[in-house]
């Protein structure tokens, strides 16, 4: 259901909405297109000095330094060969060329089964329980019917949290008690949306580190059970990323590759203070994909993730 509801919004979007989602996506990444825009619009030729500016505009962007040597490469290839000529060449390669990382990174598929079970994972105070509303939300207004699964009870807060999001969507919501075992209220979401026929079910986890090794088996008991009561569930395992961690969200990332089966990524609070570079970095060296970003703290702020909008953001003058 995540692509095939990303596909559609992509491809149907009047031209209105379009406009709107990259002026949303401009706002979103201010701090990083002012970093890049300073690098790149310098009306002089690409000496060295040029490309130590550009090569400091990217790592401080948090695109990371394996990606950012990688580009540097590819301009200098271009530049020996004359092919750049200033400052809008240069936006146009790298244009080019971040467009390619992000749209390389396999994408996720929907589930050929019902429920498709979407399950968040990540660290405390990335988001999760907050991006699980808002997503179940949006499903909602595309009418989809949802089912939410607070399984986060390690956190009285966050099934509280979680209960909020319900009523206020009008989503309903199969929770435990705080304490209780998360594999059984998984069990139950998906009994439940089995025998009423319910297309998504977003299951909310606790935070969890590599290094806690009860948690992570507790996710792990949470994917057999899932697996056992939905074939090839869950479909999606979605990490939540707090955009303002950079390149720690990226260790983030490497960790529940490792661990939790991650199949893409949500990241959180990509306002005007974060280094929206994390999003190449992501792609280029762990090969997921982006798939919805939070870009504001309202409901609607919660977006599907449009790589030729947000590297136009990035590079817009």
């Amino acid at each position: 259901m995540i692509q095939t509801l990303f596909g559609s919004l992509k491809e149907n979007q009047e031209p209105e909405e379009k406009r709107g989602l990259l002026d949303r996506m401009r706002q979103a990444v201010t701090r990083t297109r002012e970093t890049l825009g300073s690098a790149i619009g310098i009306a002089r030729p690409l000496d060295e000095q040029a490309m130590e500016d550009l090569e400091a505009a990217l790592l401080s962007a948090d695109i990371g330094m394996a990606t950012t040597t990688d580009l540097l490469e590819t301009v200098r290839e271009h530049a020996q060969n004359q092919q750049l000529r200033g400052g809008d060449d240069l936006r146009a390669l790298l244009s080019s060329e971040l467009k390619r990382i992000l749209n390389e990174v396999p994408q996720t598929r929907p589930a050929v089964t019902t429920p498709e079970v979407i399950m968040l994972v990540g660290v405390n105070g990335a988001g999760k329980t907050t991006t699980a509303g808002k997503l179940a939300l949006l499903l909602k207004r595309k009418d989809h019917s949802v089912l939410l699964c607070a399984a986060d009870t390690f956190r009285a807060a966050a099934i509280e949290q979680l209960e909020i999001w319900s009523e206020r969507a009008g989503i309903e919501i199969i929770k435990t008690k705080t304490g209780g075992d998360p594999s059984a209220a998984l069990y139950d979401a998906l009994e439940a949306a089995k025998a009423r026929k319910i297309e998504a079910v977003i299951v909310d986890t606790a935070g969890r580190l590599h290094t806690k090794g009860n948690l992570m088996a507790e996710l792990d008991k949470m994917r057999r059970t899932a697996a056992r009561l939905v074939p090839g569930a869950p479909h999606h395992t979605l990490l939540v990323i707090d955009a303002v961690t950079g390149q720690n969200g990226l260790q983030q990332a490497k960790q529940f590759t490792e661990s939790a089966g991650v199949t893409g990524i949500a990241l959180t609070k990509l306002d005007g203070t974060a280094k929206g570079g994390i999003v190449v970095a992501i792609a280029r060296e762990l090969s997921l994909p982006v798939v919805y970003t939070g870009i504001g703290e309202k409901v609607e702020d919660l977006i599907p993730f449009d790589s030729d909008a947000f590297v136009d953001s990035l590079l817009a003058t």
